[in-house]
Parts: C-alpha cells; structure tokens; sequence
C-alpha cells in the first residue's frame, strides 16, 4: 500500500512528546506515535555548536496528511525551528499499512 510516511520530530521533554502524540492520535492525524528515549543532540545553531536533551517522536500516517501534521507540530512545538521530516515508506506488512490508512481517514 503507498502512501504511508513517518515524521520524524524532536521534542524537548516526555511531557511535551507525550502531548504531541495523544493531541495527533486523538484527532486522527496519525494511527499511531512512537516517542524514544531521551538522545542527545549535536548540532549547528546560530553560528554555535549547541547539545540538547531531546525525546524522539515518529507519527505513522498517510502522505495526505502531512500538511496537517506538520501544522499540528508547529502549533505545539516550542523551537524556533522544529525538524519535522517525512520519509515515505516503501513496503510494509499490508494489514499495517492498511491499518495506517483506516486510522487516519477519519478527517
């Protein structure tokens, strides 16, 4: 089945991710939202090398939605700057996939 992506988003705590993921699950926006341990981030900001304590979160939707879900992000999220990327998913067990596609055609 095509269409599935998953977005990749940063968060800066358990709390802020937690939040993100029921408010996009609630609303359909995603059929599931898995949020990682803590990882430190390296990266380039403002002409300085910063870390940051961050919470990895990855929402399974379907590709129509992305311009929702990114908005839903940006609306949430406290950085300036959010990395919000969408990588389409090739292949994948097909009740998954449809599952994916029944979840999130409520909107």
């Amino acid at each position: 089945m095509a269409g599935a992506i998953l977005i990749l988003t940063q968060m800066p705590d358990r709390t802020s991710a937690q939040s993100l993921a029921r408010s996009l699950v609630e609303t359909r926006l995603a059929a599931c939202v898995s949020i990682g341990a803590t990882v430190e981030s390296l990266y380039h900001w403002q002409g300085q090398i910063e870390t940051a304590q961050e919470v990895p979160v990855v929402v399974k939707t379907r590709a129509e939605r992305y311009s929702d879900v990114e908005t839903a992000i940006r609306a949430q999220h406290p950085y300036e700057l959010p990395e919000i990327l969408a990588v389409p998913v090739v292949q994948g067990l097909a009740r998954y996939m449809e599952w994916i596609t029944d979840e999130t055609a409520g909107n």
